[in-house]
Order: C-alpha cells, then sequence, then structure tokens
C-alpha cells in the first residue's frame, strides 16, 4: 500500500520487520547493553532500513522481559536483500552471545495508515 504524507504530498512504502524477543533474566543487563550499543547499530548500518524502535512488551512475565525491536524501511526488496545478505550473521551473533537464553520470532507489517490527533 502507498501511503500520502498529507503535508509534502510524498508517497512512501512502510514496511515494519518487527523482531519479538523473550529475555532469560540471567542475560537481560548483557543483551540490553548489546542491543542499545550494538546490534540495532549494526542492523542499521546495512543502509537498508530508515529507523528503529525499542520497546517493552507490557506483560507480566515469570521466565523473562519480552521486547519488540521495530525495523522501518520504504520496501519488501530492502527487507529482502537484509534476509539474504544480513541477517544469518546478525542472528548468529546473537545466538552465539545468548543461546537459548533468548526466544524470538519475527514478523513483517505493512503500515497502511497512520492517524494523528489533531487539536480544532
Amino acid at each position: 500500500m502507498i501511503l500520502f504524507d498529507i503535508k509534502t504530498k510524498i508517497k512512501m512504502n512502510m514496511i515494519i520487520y518487527n523482531v519479538t524477543i523473550n529475555i532469560d533474566h540471567s542475560i537481560h543487563q548483557k543483551w540490553m547493553q548489546w542491543m542499545q550499543n550494538k546490534h540495532i547499530e549494526d542492523v542499521l548500518a546495512t543502509g537498508l532500513f530508515n529507523h528503529a524502535r525499542l520497546v517493552k512488551v507490557l506483560v507480566e512475565e515469570d521466565e523473562g522481559v519480552t521486547y519488540s525491536v521495530q525495523y522501518f524501511t520504504d520496501s519488501k526488496d530492502k527487507l529482502n536483500d537484509y534476509y539474504k545478505n544480513y541477517a544469518p550473521k546478525l542472528r548468529q551473533e546473537g545466538l552465539q552471545l545468548f543461546g537459548d537464553k533468548m526466544l524470538t520470532f519475527r514478523t513483517e507489517l505493512e503500515v497502511l495508515n497512520e492517524y494523528f490527533h489533531s487539536e480544532n
């Protein structure tokens, strides 16, 4: 779906590559430092994503803490390029560091529209 920025009338596609991760409490701090200081920067350094958002999933869990990392790109082709040329190496690094102490699943989202509150 093509979106239009109402103010500038620029066409833009928006795809979100969403990675949800449950982190065991025993590695939580080390994982957070790695994500904030290395991994997200490495993904953005591919040049295939415009920006990223790290959010905490607000759910009570005994077995860890859950986060979502959302990487924003403007085309499915760029996401496929990431899968083919960068994802295997970047995923392997996480597995080597944290192994079975993190559980990850990935989803692709297409932004259909965005709505903002306007004061009249």
